[in-house]
C-alpha cells in the first residue's frame, strides 16, 4: 500500500535534545490523560451533587471492575506501541504497516469479546466485591450501560497508542479535549435537566467515548502517512502478535491481577458503609489526577527507549530514562504538595456529606505523598518494556501490589485493627516494596555502561 514518505505529524526521538523530547511528548499526553479522567470524574461530581452519595459510591465502586479489562486491553496496547516505536526507529516502514493492521484486528476482537464478558458478569462481580444493598441497583445500572459502550473506549485508546507510538501526542490532545467538553455537556442534560439519573452519566460516557473512538479511526483511515489504517489490509499476522504478546501480555497480566487485588480493597472499604465507599471514590479520583504526570512520563519513556534501542542508541535510552523519573518526581510533589493542604475543598467537589469529606480527607493526608515512589515504579517499567523486558515489571508489580498487599491488609484487619485509614494505607506499602525491588533489579541488569552510540 502506498503512503507518503514523508510523515509530517510523526516524531523521531533518536535525535536532539533529551529533555526536550520528552516533555514535548509526555506533556500533549499528561493534558490528554487529564482530560480522559474527566470522564469519570465528571460523572462522579455530577451525581454526588445531584443524585446522591449513594450514587456517587455506585460510580466509585464500579472503577475497579471497568479498570481490569481496561487495563488488560491496555496490556495489549503497550506491547503494540512498543513493536510500533521499534519498527518506527529502525525505519521497517512495511513491517510498521503489518504491526498496525494487526493490531486493529485484534482491537476490534477484543471489543466484541470485552462487550459480551463485561454485560453478563455485571451483578456477580458486585456481589463479589460485597456492594451494599443500598448501592446495588446504581451500580449494576451505571455497569450495565458502560460495559454495552465499551467499544469506544477500546478503539480509541489503540488508536491513539499507535498514534504515540510514532510520536504524536497532539492530536489525540485535541480529540480528548472535544469528546470530554461533550461529556460535561451531557453529564448535565442527561442529570440535571432530564433527571435522568446514573442512567444520564452513563450514557453521556459512553456517547463521548463513541465519538473519540470515530475520530481516531477517521484520523487513522485518512491520513497520508506512514500509519495510514486500511480496511482491505486488515489481518492478522503471526509473528507481529507473537512480538506484541511477548510484551503486551505481562503487562496485561501484571494490570489486571493488580485490578483484582484492587477489587479486595474495595470489599475491605466497603464494609465501612457508604459514606467511607464515597470518601474512598472521591480520594481515589484525585488520586489518578495526581498519578498523571507519572503515567505520561512512563508512556514518554517506553516510546523513547524503544524508538532508540530500535536505532541502536542504547546510552541515550537511560540517559531518557533517568531525565524522565526526575521529571516525574518533581512534578509529582509539587502536585501533592497543593493537594495534602487543600483536601478538604478538594473532596468537597464531589461532596458535600461531612462523612465523605472526612473519610476523603483522611485517606489524602496518609497517601499522597508516598505517590513519589509510584513515580519510579510507573516510568521504570515504562522504560523496561521499550527494551522489551516486560517479564520482570510484571512480576515485581505483581508481587509488591497484590501478594504484598493482600498480606497486609489480612495482618491487619485481623490482627491489628480494621480501621478505613489501616486499610487505605495498604496502596503505599505495595508502592514503597515495588520501588525497592525494581530499582534493586534495574541496577543489577543495566548498570553496566552501554557501548552502543549515545
Amino acid at each position: 500500500m502506498a503512503v507518503s514518505k514523508t510523515a509530517t505529524t510523526t516524531k523521531d526521538m533518536t535525535t536532539g535534545s533529551i529533555a526536550m523530547q520528552i516533555i514535548s511528548f509526555s506533556l500533549p499526553l499528561m493534558l490528554g490523560n487529564i482530560f480522559q479522567m474527566l470522564y469519570n470524574t465528571v460523572d462522579s461530581i455530577v451525581v454526588g451533587n445531584f443524585v446522591g452519595k449513594e450514587a456517587l459510591a455506585a460510580v466509585g465502586s464500579t472503577t475497579m471492575i471497568t479498570n481490569m479489562m481496561v487495563f488488560f486491553f491496555n496490556g495489549f496496547s503497550i506491547g503494540a506501541s512498543v513493536v510500533i516505536s521499534r519498527f518506527f526507529g529502525s525505519k521497517e516502514h512495511g513491517r510498521l504497516h503489518t504491526a498496525i493492521e494487526t493490531t486493529m484486528t485484534v482491537t476490534f476482537i477484543f471489543c466484541a469479546v470485552l462487550t459480551l464478558l463485561g454485560t453478563i458478569g455485571v451483578k456477580p462481580m458486585l456481589r463479589f466485591m460485597a456492594t451494599p444493598e443500598d448501592v446495588f441497583p446504581d451500580a449494576t445500572t451505571y455497569l450495565t450501560i458502560y460495559f454495552l459502550g465499551f467499544s469506544g473506549l477500546l478503539i480509541y485508546n489503540m488508536g491513539s497508542g499507535i498514534l504515540r507510538a510514532v510520536g504524536d501526542t497532539l492530536r489525540p490532545l485535541y480529540f480528548l479535549i472535544l469528546t470530554s467538553l461533550l461529556n460535561i455537556v451531557l453529564d448535565l442534560l442527561f442529570v440535571v435537566v432530564i433527571h435522568m439519573g446514573i442512567e444520564g452519566v452513563a450514557y453521556a460516557t459512553i456517547i463521548s467515548q463513541a465519538v473519540s473512538a470515530v475520530l481516531i479511526l477517521a484520523l487513522l483511515l485518512r491520513t497520508n502517512d506512514i500509519y495510514k489504517l486500511s480496511w482491505k489490509d486488515l489481518g492478522l499476522d503471526t509473528d507481529t502478535i507473537k512480538m506484541i504478546v511477548t510484551v503486551g501480555l505481562p503487562a496485561g497480566i501484571q494490570s489486571v491481577i493488580t485490578a483484582f487485588s484492587n477489587v479486595f480493597v474495595q470489599s475491605y472499604i466497603n464494609h465501612f458503609g457508604s459514606g467511607c465507599m464515597a470518601g474512598w471514590s472521591s480520594y481515589n479520583k484525585l488520586d489518578s489526577f495526581i498519578m498523571l504526570p507519572m503515567q505520561s512520563m512512563a508512556m514518554a519513556a517506553t516510546t523513547f527507549v524503544s524508538q532508540n534501542i530500535g536505532a541502536g542508541r542504547k546510552k541515550r535510552a537511560d540517559q531518557g530514562t533517568v531525565t524522565a523519573i526526575l521529571m516525574a518526581l518533581a512534578t509529582t510533589f509539587l502536585i501533592a504538595l497543593v493537594l495534602f493542604i487543600f483536601a478538604r475543598p478538594a473532596i468537597r467537589l464531589f461532596s458535600g456529606d461531612e462523612s465523605v469529606i472526612e473519610y476523603g480527607s483522611l485517606f489524602i493526608h496518609a497517601n499522597v505523598f508516598f505517590l513519589l515512589f509510584n513515580c519510579v515504579n510507573h516510568t521504570l517499567a515504562g522504560a523496561l518494556r521499550g527494551r522489551g523486558d516486560a517479564r520482570a515489571p510484571m512480576v515485581i508489580m505483581l508481587a509488591s501490589f497484590v501478594v504484598i498487599r493482600q498480606i497486609y491488609l489480612f495482618i491487619v484487619t485481623r490482627f491489628v485493627d480494621n480501621t478505613p485509614l489501616l486499610v487505605g494505607f495498604g496502596y503505599p506499602v505495595g508502592w514503597v516494596c515495588c520501588c525497592i525491588f525494581e530499582v534493586f533489579y534495574f541496577y543489577l541488569k543495566y548498570r553496566k555502561p552501554a557501548n552502543s552510540q549515545g
